[in-house]
């Protein structure tokens, strides 16, 4: 890993999480940025598992439970944010680091709301509903 790119003591990370990069932005206890980092997946774990125990904030999308549940199992802190929910603490033109600054912002406010972190059998389950609503929905459309 490039030296530019070891963790640095920060209180709170944020990621934005995109399809190939991941933008991550530490802030301190202060909350002022002391680390902006771009990495691929792989880089992205190694880079967690360096890192002491941190809060660390993300926006809900689909790959972002799987990350949590990675991060999680390290030792940090994760919270997941609706992108509803980060879009007032973007303070400029809109670019990735810049979410990524946003989202750590975001999660240090005490009355923000969370997604809850869920496991695979409850995603599991979840899935299961939705078959089971999809199929009474069109045995409801052929009955008609």
């Amino acid at each position: 890993m490039r030296t530019r790119n070891k963790p640095r003591p920060a209180t709170v990370c944020g990621i934005d999480i995109g399809k190939n990069l991941f933008h991550v932005v530490g802030l301190d206890a202060a909350g002022m940025p002391i680390q902006k980092a771009t990495f691929r997946r792989d880089t992205l774990l190694q880079f967690f598992e360096r890192a002491g125990p941190a809060l660390v904030g993300m926006e809900a999308c689909s790959g972002s439970q799987w990350l949590a549940r990675k991060i999680a199992a390290m030792g940090h802190t994760v919270r997941i944010i609706p992108a509803q929910f980060v879009k007032p603490y973007v303070k400029s033109n809109k670019n990735d680091i810049i979410d990524a600054a946003a989202i750590a912002e975001a999660v240090t406010r005490p009355t923000m709301r969370f997604v809850e972190l869920r496991s695979p059998e409850h995603i599991d389950l979840q899935a299961l509903h939705r078959v089971r609503d999809r199929m009474m929905s069109q045995r409801t459309c052929l009955i008609n």
